[in-house]
């Protein structure tokens, strides 16, 4: 099945509708937890302006959206210490269908970006999640990133952890 996925760019034709509903899907468990990212809720019109404030790629089958990642070079990442560094860069907006999870779809959506940020001249990728959010932190350790800092930003409520990966020459 993983092989029947490609990951491409997000074009024009794509629906953001769908894709905003794929987020909530794929956020439904940190709802449950009562952790408020945003796309546990957001609107299509803030899926749109997330995507244009970077690059996003989707996972397509059949047709069908099934995951998504935004990337930020290090100009569009900014907001925290470490990710107003000049060779920072980052990834968002990470979701993947809920029943496709745990088949190595997420791996492969982050290894696209880590790629991209390598391309673009970022010596780290960073990403932040909740910290109450273990599973995802222990996840994301397991590929490689490790704990920078913690960030409090003003729409969520909860404290963040920054999780960094090497992925440029040093």
């Amino acid at each position: 099945m993983m092989g029947d996925i490609s990951i491409r760019p997000w074009l024009e034709t794509d629906s953001a509708v769908e894709l905003t509903e794929l987020l909530h899907r794929a956020y439904a468990r940190l709802a449950a937890m009562n952790l408020r990212f945003w796309a546990t809720h957001q609107s299509a019109e803030i899926t749109e302006q997330r995507i244009a404030s970077g690059e996003c790629f989707v996972a397509v089958a059949d047709g069908v959206i099934c995951g998504t990642i935004l990337f930020r070079d290090a100009s569009r990442t900014s907001g925290s210490p470490w990710y107003d560094r000049p060779n920072v860069a980052s990834f968002g907006q990470f979701a993947v269908e809920p029943g496709l999870q745990s088949n190595g779809l997420g791996r492969r959506l982050v290894a696209h970006v880590e790629a991209r940020a390598a391309a673009s001249g970022a010596r780290e990728l960073a990403l932040d999640t909740a910290e109450p959010a273990v599973h995802l932190v222990d996840w994301y350790t397991r590929l490689g990133y490790r704990f920078i800092e913690y960030a409090q930003w003003q729409h969520t409520n909860y404290r963040s952890v920054v999780l960094s990966k090497a992925v440029g020459d040093a």
